[in-house]
């Protein structure tokens, strides 16, 4: 799917509820659910996390077996972020801001502008898996 595809139905998302581990969206979505709809992977996305975790293994191991890994940020690509010393977290770049379901707001929202975390990891979806 073409990133401004994945941009598109990501930012059809905007609004959804959060709820951890959240696949659906008519009853909520977490990051890795959000990433997981609009990649169309779904079936094969983790569980077993917490809101405070040291474990990026865990979505590293999901997000190497459906895209690549890259060094440059491009609009579509799904980033891998540490929001704080415990945590971890999922978004979609919209080439103008971040499209990820945000636990704070309590919502899929997307916020404009530069990366405010550090990026632990870039993934840019292939046909690969």
């Amino acid at each position: 799917m073409p990133a401004e595809a994945r941009i598109a139905r990501a930012r059809d998302l905007i609004g959804t509820r959060f709820r951890l581990y959240g696949r659906d969206p008519a009853t909520g979505l977490d990051c890795v659910g959000l990433i997981a709809l609009v990649t169309s992977r779904h079936d094969d996305a983790p569980l077993g996390y917490t809101l405070r975790t040291t474990r990026p293994d865990l979505w590293t191991r999901w997000l190497d077996r459906l895209a690549l890994r890259m060094s440059a940020l491009e609009p579509g690509d799904t980033v891998l972020l540490r929001p704080g010393p415990a945590q971890l977290h999922l978004g979609l770049w919209s080439g103008s801001g971040l499209i990820h379901a945000d636990a704070g707001l309590g919502r899929v929202a997307e916020t404009p502008g530069n990366l405010r975390w550090p990026v632990l990891g870039i993934w840019h979806l292939t046909e690969k898996g």
